[in-house]
């Protein structure tokens, strides 16, 4: 009985941390992983790693790479714990460390800038909704669309790549691109502007149909 009572105890204060955990702020959490806890650094992994492999994603158009890539992010974050200091949101400072790692790995020519697979597609994570209930015609449609899109988004030179992603998929603000790419907010402004504008001209004939 009094081993029961024992692990029933120590599951609830199992239990009662991690329920804490969850309830913290990243940078809270951050902090903590600073100070050596390893469950808040598992929490943030396990929070942030599908985003992050997206974001990869749409920046090296190549799903094991993407994958691989974020392993390599969340091990610097690990890494660069000791380091830490809350100057900015957390997603700001993985977004700054995920995109250094995604356009080394582009100039390394790691994924040989080749475009995604149809497997690839399959394995993207909120890239489009799609409608419930698609005719075989629309789904074909919305294929070819979304391909054109992605092929028009990777042709963008890098930084103007990483500014549209950033922006449109993954939400940040210009302060907070701007924190991320290490530029000021004008110069967020005017890679937006260009890259916008590029896309326009790329994939005005959609609009069209």
């Amino acid at each position: 009985m009094r081993e029961k009572t024992e692990t029933y105890g120590a599951e609830s204060v199992f239990k009662a941390s991690m329920e804490a955990v969850a309830m913290s702020s990243d940078v809270e959490l951050m902090l903590r992983v600073k100070e050596g806890d390893e469950a808040s650094f598992a929490y943030l992994l396990s929070k942030h790693r599908d985003a992050v492999i997206n974001y990869l994603y749409r920046m090296v158009q190549n799903g094991a790479v993407a994958e691989e890539l974020a392993q390599d992010v969340f091990l610097r974050v690990y890494r660069a714990r000791q380091h830490y200091e809350p100057t900015a949101k957390f997603t700001t400072w993985l977004y700054r460390i995920a995109t250094h790692v995604a356009l080394n790995s582009l100039r390394d020519g790691r994924n040989a800038r080749y475009m995604a697979s149809l497997d690839d597609q399959d394995r993207e994570r909120g890239w489009e909704l799609s409608d419930p209930g698609p005719t075989v015609e629309q789904s074909l449609v919305e294929q070819s669309q979304g391909w054109e899109i992605r092929r028009a988004v990777q042709a963008l030179p890098e930084k103007q790549r990483a500014a549209v992603i950033l922006h449109k998929y993954q939400e940040l603000d210009y302060k907070e691109i701007a924190q991320t790419l290490k530029c000021s907010e004008s110069a967020v402004k005017s890679l937006l502007f260009r890259a916008y504008e590029t896309l326009r001209v790329r994939l005005g004939h959609l609009a069209r149909r």
